[in-house]
């Protein structure tokens, strides 16, 4: 009982027992893009905007330069995940659908790659004082 059709068995339809695992990593997602976001937000509002030297030395202390990396990998993570339930659900045909699929895993590592590599030039870089030295 519960094992579907004599058809759908026989064709090997049904579950793949992963939909479970990707909605929770999507809401754990979510957690985290909540949390972090509501941190950043929080963080730039209390942050006194007057000089670029005072966003990049906020910037590079290490707690919030762990705490801008978890939020790219979070935001990316998640953003990976949603488009993929879209792409295997809207997206015909097996070729367009292995394309999409790719080119959405390139996307997604590479843009996180990109956002941790500034996360971490900002950290690492000295505080460029400007044309007039200070």
């Amino acid at each position: 009982m519960g094992n579907g059709t004599r058809l759908g068995r026989v064709r090997g339809l049904g579950s793949a027992q992963h939909g479970s695992q990707h909605w929770l990593q999507q809401r754990l997602t979510a957690l985290g893009n909540i949390l972090l976001v509501t941190w950043f937000v929080v963080s730039l509002i209390r942050l006194p905007l007057t000089s670029y030297a005072d966003v990049h030395r906020w910037a590079s202390n290490p707690t919030a330069a762990l705490a801008l990396i978890l939020l790219v990998v979070s935001v990316f993570w998640h953003l990976r995940l949603g488009l993929q339930v879209l792409i295997e659900d809207y997206v015909h045909g097996e070729a367009t659908r292995l394309l999409a699929l790719v080119l959405l895993n390139f996307y997604a590592i590479g843009g996180a790659a990109y956002g941790i590599f500034a996360i971490v030039r900002i950290a690492l870089a000295p505080v460029a004082l400007g044309p007039g030295g200070m």
